[in-house]
This record gives structure tokens, sequence and C-alpha cells, in this order.
């Protein structure tokens, strides 16, 4: 089993960095499957929307609900997180190399969202590599069973873990 997470400090910048992992991962020649957060559209007016790539080519989901603009804070779509998924789940069955998931969160804490998408690569034998944030961090530790490897946040540390992944 072979699963590593990463935590960035910066909002965003985790998914900065996994969208960078991907594209050279990618570019590498490696089979990808799961979601890079990509926030295509995101600014002052549009601060919560949440974008996510379905890996390695689309289709681009919006997994925010567009709450208007009084809204306070965010708030995931539960069908659009669940197409994003099934989206992944299907690659992952066609065959892939890596599988990436922008982020373990409140939804996977709690047993939805990628956790059975992470669950079935980490038996199929695929390596996985998660971002994680403060809040989950126990809580993702727990439900890998404390085998991920925490992977700094720079691009040198994360390219180092996908080494042993390239066949060239």
């Amino acid at each position: 089993m072979r699963i590593a997470s990463v935590m960035a400090e910066g909002r965003g910048d985790t998914d900065l960095l996994l969208h960078g992992v991907a594209m050279r991962a990618q570019a590498r020649g490696l089979r990808l499957c799961g979601t890079v957060q990509i926030n295509s559209n995101c600014d002052a007016d549009r601060p919560c929307d949440m974008d996510v790539q379905v890996l390695p080519d689309g289709p681009v989901i919006r997994i925010s609900q567009t709450l208007g603009p009084a809204a306070r804070g965010c708030r995931l779509d539960p069908a659009a997180l669940e197409q994003a998924v099934a989206e992944s789940e299907t690659r992952l069955d066609a065959g892939c190399d890596l599988v990436i998931v922008n982020k373990f969160g409140k939804h996977e804490a709690e047993g939805r969202g990628f956790r059975g998408l992470i669950a079935n690569a980490l038996t199929a034998g695929v390596p996985v590599l998660v971002g994680v944030n403060h809040l989950n961090a126990a809580r993702f530790q727990t439900f890998c069973e404390g085998l991920a490897e925490p992977v700094a946040p720079d691009d040198a540390a994360l390219d180092a873990w996908l080494a042993p992944l390239y066949t060239d």
C-alpha cells in the first residue's frame, strides 16, 4: 500500500501543488485518475466557487453550491461531488497508475466522498496522493491506519515521491 498526503499552509496552495504534480505525472506518461481543484473562475465576487477537474482530461465539475451574493460561507454540492467520484471510479476501473484526490475533507472523514475511491485504489495496488487540511489530518491518518506518508508541500518532495512510479 502506497499512500501519501500533502498539506500546504496558504489557501489554495495544496490545490496548486497537486495540479502541478498531475500535469508533470501525465507528461511523464502516468495514467491518472481522481481530481484536482482548479478554481478557474474564483475572484472576489465568487470566493466559494470550487471547480474540480476529473483526471486526466475532464470534465470540470463545480462542486460548490451557488448560494447567492448574500451567502456566508461555502457549501459543497453533494450531487456534484458524487458525479466527480463516479467519473473518477470509472477511470480507476479502466486502469490507472496514480490516484490524486484534491482533498480528504469532511465528507471523506464521515465515510463518503472519495473515501471509497481511495480504498479501492489501495486494494488494487494503485498509489494514492491526497491533499489534506489541518481539520481532517487526524481523521485521514485514522482512515489509512497511520500508513500515509506525509510529503513536504514542495515540487521537489512530491516529484521524489512519484519517482518510483516512472519506468523511463
